[in-house]
C-alpha cells in the first residue's frame, strides 16, 4: 500500500510512536511561528524551560495581531518579543512586515517540512506542501526547545478536484464548498489532502486560501502536492532551492473521498454566525450591506489584491458602504504601490489599512450596530467583529469588491464581464529589511530581555487532585468557540500577557457573571455541548479558566487544539459516554469526581456524580500515556520540568 502526502511527511518525522491511525505520535518539528497575541505567553513559557537557543531549523516571531497601539501594552509586548527573539535564535518579523501566514508562505515555507504555529491558521503552509498545524503556545515553546509535537495520528480525507474555476469564481468558493459538505466538525482528527487534475489550475496563493480555512473544518491540517506550480512560486520568491516534489502514491488509501468539480462552483457566502452556514450569493443577491473588509491571512495575497483592484478601477464604492483593504504583507503592499494598483484602490474610496490581521480579530473596523459586513476572512463567530450584533458574511475578494460598488450582495459572475487573465509575477519584489536576524550564540549573552509592566507570570498549576468536588458554574451549548471562552478585539488583546486582567472577560459572550462567580466558587467545572473550543489556537482559552479555578470541562465533544490546550494547562477534559447525559446536569449542580487521580492513573472508568440530583453519569477521559502523565503532573510545563530533572 502506498502513502498519502501527509503520511510521507509524518513517516519522515516520527520520533515517538508509529504511523497507526488513532494512536498518539510525536513528530519532529522543523519550523515554528508565533504571532504577538499568543507569542508573548509562548516566549514566557520558553524562558521557563531554561533553553538557551531554539533547536528548530527556523523559528520566526511575527507582529501582526496587536498592532493598534492605543497604550503602552502592545508596544511593550513587541519590544519583549523582539528581545527574546534576538537572544534565543528566533527571526523577528517587525510590525508592518505583514501577516504571519502570508509572510511565512512567501519567505520561509518549505515543502515537506513540519511547521507548528501558535495560530490556528498555520495550515496555510499546506498550500506549498508543508505539514503545518496550529498549536497552543506551550506546544510551540516545547518544539522550539527541541521537544516533539504530539498529535493523534490522523485519518486522511482526499478532496478530489476536477475541472477549472469559472471566471470570477474563487478559491474561497472552493473551501466554502468543502465546509458545506464536511461542516465545522467534519475535519476533526483528519488531514484534508487535495488532489486531482483540478489542482494544476490553482496557484499557490489560491491553494493557501483553501488550506488556511481548513482550520474551520477542525482538521489537523490541510495539504496540497508540491509540484511545478509550487516550484514557479518559490522561483519567483527567489527560493527555488527550497523546492522538492511531493505527491501521493497512486495506490495511497484514503479514509474518505470528496469529489468537487471546480467548473460547477458558484460564488457563495458563509452566513452568520458559522463558517459552514453556506448559501449561494444568488440567494442573497440584492440584500443591502453596510461594510466590506478585504484582507486577512485567507485573502490578502498579491493575486487577490490585483483582482480587487481590477474590479474597482475607475469606479467608486457605494456611498452607504465602508470599504477597507489590508494587503497581507509589505511585499504585496510595495508591489501594489509600484504597479499603480494601490492608486486604483484609493481612488475607488477604499480605506487602506496596514499589513496586519486588523478587523479579522476585532482590531478596528467594527461594523455599525446590526450592520451587515462582507469580509474575505475565515471566521464570522458572533461578536468576533467587535460589534455584538454585527452580521458577518464570509465571501471571496471578487464578491466583496463588486458588492462594495453596488451596495448590495452581488454575484460577480452576473455583474462583471469577461475576466482578465491574472498571473503571478515571474519575480516578486524581495526586500527582507523588516525581518531581523537573531544575535549569534556568542553575542546572545549580552542581549537584555525587555519586559513591560503588563507582562504577568504564567498561572500556577498543581498536580491533579485525588478527588474533585465543584459546582457546574457554567453550562453552555454546541459549537462554543475560543472567541466565546476568551474574546479577542481591540479592548482585550493588549492584555494577552496579563492573565489576571484577561480573566474578567472570560465567557463574557455567554455569561458576563461567570468570572466573578468562578472566583467566588474557588474551583468549578464547565459543562458544554459538541465541538467545544472550535476556532483559534489561543491557549488563553485554557489558561484563563485555569486562573479562575476551572478543574474540569465535561462536553459532548472537543475541538482538537483546545482539548490539547486544556491538558497542557492541567484541566481535565472529559466527554459524555452518552451525549444525552448532557441534559442530566444543570448550571450550579454540585458535581463530584471521586478518586479521579487514581482513575486516570490506572485507566479506570470515570464517573461524575451529580450530588444535587443524586445521579451517576459515565464519562470518557481518553488519555494516552503521555497526556495522562501531563495531567497528573498538573500541565505540560510541570511535566517538561520533571522530564528535565
Amino acid at each position: 500500500m502506498g502513502y498519502t502526502i501527509a503520511e510521507k511527511i509524518l513517516k519522515e518525522h516520527i520520533v515517538d510512536g508509529e504511523l497507526k491511525k488513532g494512536t498518539e505520535i510525536g513528530i519532529r518539528i522543523d519550523q515554528t511561528l508565533t504571532q504577538d497575541a499568543t507569542g508573548t505567553m509562548a516566549y514566557l513559557e520558553f524562558e521557563a524551560m531554561g533553553v538557551d537557543r531554539v533547536k528548530t531549523e527556523r523559528s520566526v516571531a511575527y507582529i501582526d495581531h496587536n498592532t493598534l497601539q492605543s497604550g503602552f501594552e502592545n508596544a511593550d509586548d513587541h519590544r519583549f518579543i523582539g528581545s527574546v527573539a534576538k537572544k534565543h535564535g528566533i527571526y523577528f518579523s517587525r510590525p508592518g512586515n505583514g501577516i504571519c501566514h502570508q509572510v511565512h508562505l512567501e519567505r520561509f515555507g518549505v515543502p515537506g517540512k513540519t511547521l507548528i504555529g501558535s495560530d490556528s491558521h498555520t495550515p496555510t503552509g499546506g498550500g506549498i506542501g508543508m505539514f503545518a498545524c496550529g498549536a497552543g503556545g506551550l506546544d510551540v515553546a516545547v518544539a522550539m526547545g527541541g521537544g516533539a509535537y504530539y498529535i493523534t495520528c490522523p485519518q486522511t480525507v482526499r478532496v478530489n478536484l476536477t475541472g477549472k474555476l469559472a471566471p470570477w469564481v474563487s478559491a474561497k468558493d472552493v473551501i466554502l464548498e468543502v465546509l458545506r459538505i464536511l461542516t465545522v466538525k467534519g475535519g476533526v482528527g483528519k488531514v484534508i489532502e487535495y488532489g486531482g487534475e483540478g489542482v494544476k489550475s490553482l496557484t499557490v496563493p489560491e491553494r493557501a486560501t483553501i488550506t488556511n480555512m481548513g482550520a474551520e473544518l477542525g482538521a489537523t491540517t490541510s495539504i496540497f502536492p508540491s509540484d511545478e506550480i509550487t516550484l514557479e512560486f518559490l522561483k519567483a520568491q527567489g527560493r527555488a532551492d527550497a523546492w522538492k516534489e511531493l505527491k501521493a502514491d497512486d495506490d495511497a488509501e484514503y479514509d474518505k473521498i470528496v469529489n468537487i468539480d471546480l467548473s460547477a462552483l458558484k460564488p457563495a457566502a458563509a452566513c452568520p454566525h458559522s463558517p459552514d452556514n453556506i448559501k449561494p450569493i444568488s440567494e442573497l443577491a440584492g440584500k443591502k450591506i453596510d461594510q466590506v473588509c478585504i484582507g486577512s491571512c485567507t485573502n490578502s495575497s498579491y493575486l487577490d489584491m490585483m483582482k480587487v483592484a481590477s474590479i474597482l478601477k475607475g469606479k467608486t464604492c457605494h456611498p452607504d458602504v465602508s470599504l477597507s483593504i489590508a494587503p497581507g504583507s509589505k511585499q504585496v503592499f510595495n508591489m501594489l504601490a509600484e504597479n499603480g494598483a494601490l492608486a486604483d484602490l484609493i481612488a475607488a474610496g477604499a480605506r487602506i489599512l496596514e499589513c496586519a490581521c486588523g478587523p479579522c480579530i476585532g482590531m478596528g473596523q467594527s461594523p455599525n450596530s446590526g450592520g451587515i459586513s462582507l469580509r474575505t476572512f475565515n471566521r464570522n463567530f458572533e461578536g468576533r467583529s467587535g460589534t455584538a450584533d454585527g452580521q458577518v458574511y464570509l465571501v471571496s475578494p471578487e464578491t466583496a469588491a463588486v458588492s462594495a460598488l453596488t451596495g448590495v450582495f452581488t454575484d460577480p459572475t452576473e455583474y462583471l464581464g469577461d475576466m482578465p487573465e491574472f498571473k503571478l509575477p515571474e519575480k516578486f519584489l524581495i526586500n527582507d529589511n523588516m525581518i531581523v536576524a537573531p544575535a549569534s550564540p556568542e553575542e546572545a549573552d549580552s542581549v537584555e530581555i525587555l519586559r513591560g509592566p503588563n507582562i504577568k507570570p504564567f498561572p500556577v498549576t498543581t498536580p491533579l487532585e485525588e478527588s474533585i468536588q465543584a459546582a457546574a458554574v457554567l453550562k453552555v451549548g454546541d459549537n462554543i468557540t475560543t472567541d466565546h471562552i476568551m474574546p479577542a478585539g481591540a479592548k482585550i488583546l493588549p492584555y494577552r500577557s496579563n492573565i489576571p486582567y484577561l480573566s474578567q472577560f472570560c465567557f463574557g459572550v455567554c455569561d458576563s457573571t461567570f468570572p466573578q462567580r468562578a472566583l467566588e466558587a474557588g474551583k468549578s467545572i464547565v459543562v458544554g455541548g459538541s465541538n467545544y473550543g472550535q476556532g483559534s489556537s489561543r491557549e488563553h482559552a485554557a489558561l484563563v479558566p485555569l486562573y479562575l479555578g476551572v478543574k474540569a470541562v465535561i462536553v459532548k465533544s472537543f475541538a482538537r487544539i483546545h482539548r490539547s490546550n486544556l491538558i497542557n494547562a492541567g484541566i481535565l477534559p472529559l466527554t459524555f459516554v452518552h451525549e444525552s447525559d448532557y441534559d442530566l446536569i444543570d448550571q450550579n449542580d454540585e458535581l463530584e469526581l471521586a478518586d479521579i487521580r487514581a482513575c486516570i492513573e490506572n485507566d479506570k472508568p470515570v464517573t461524575v456524580k451529580n450530588l444535587t440530583k443524586n445521579i451517576m453519569i459515565p464519562v470518557n477521559a481518553d488519555l494516552s500515556g503521555r497526556s495522562k502523565d501531563i495531567l497528573l503532573a498538573g500541565g505540560l510545563l510541570n511535566y517538561t520540568k520533571q522530564q528535565a530533572e
